[in-house]
C-alpha cells in the first residue's frame, strides 16, 4: 500500500513559512480539487494519479518520498 503524508507536510510547510496552510490554499494553488486533497489526507490506501502527485511536489518543492512512501501490505494489516 502507498501511504501519503499529505498531513505531514501540511506541518512542515506551516512552521516553515510561518504561516497556517489549508486544504483549501493547496486547492487553489495546486488545482487539486479540495475532496481529493482531503481524502488523500484521510482515507487509507486513497488511490491518486501521478499528475496529484507531481502537483504536490512542486507546491512542497520536495522530492516524492516527502509525499508517499511504500508500506507493505503485512505491516498495515498487522497494526
Amino acid at each position: 500500500m502507498i501511504r501519503f503524508h499529505l498531513k505531514k507536510m501540511i506541518e512542515e510547510a506551516e512552521f516553515q513559512r510561518g504561516k497556517r496552510i489549508r486544504i483549501e490554499d493547496i486547492a487553489r494553488e495546486t488545482g487539486i480539487h479540495r475532496t481529493t486533497l482531503s481524502k488523500l489526507a484521510n482515507i487509507r490506501g486513497y488511490n491518486v494519479t501521478t499528475d496529484i502527485i507531481d502537483k504536490l511536489c512542486c507546491f512542497f518543492g520536495c522530492s516524492i518520498e516527502k509525499i508517499a512512501e511504500y508500506v507493505p501490505d503485512e505491516t498495515v494489516a498487522a497494526k
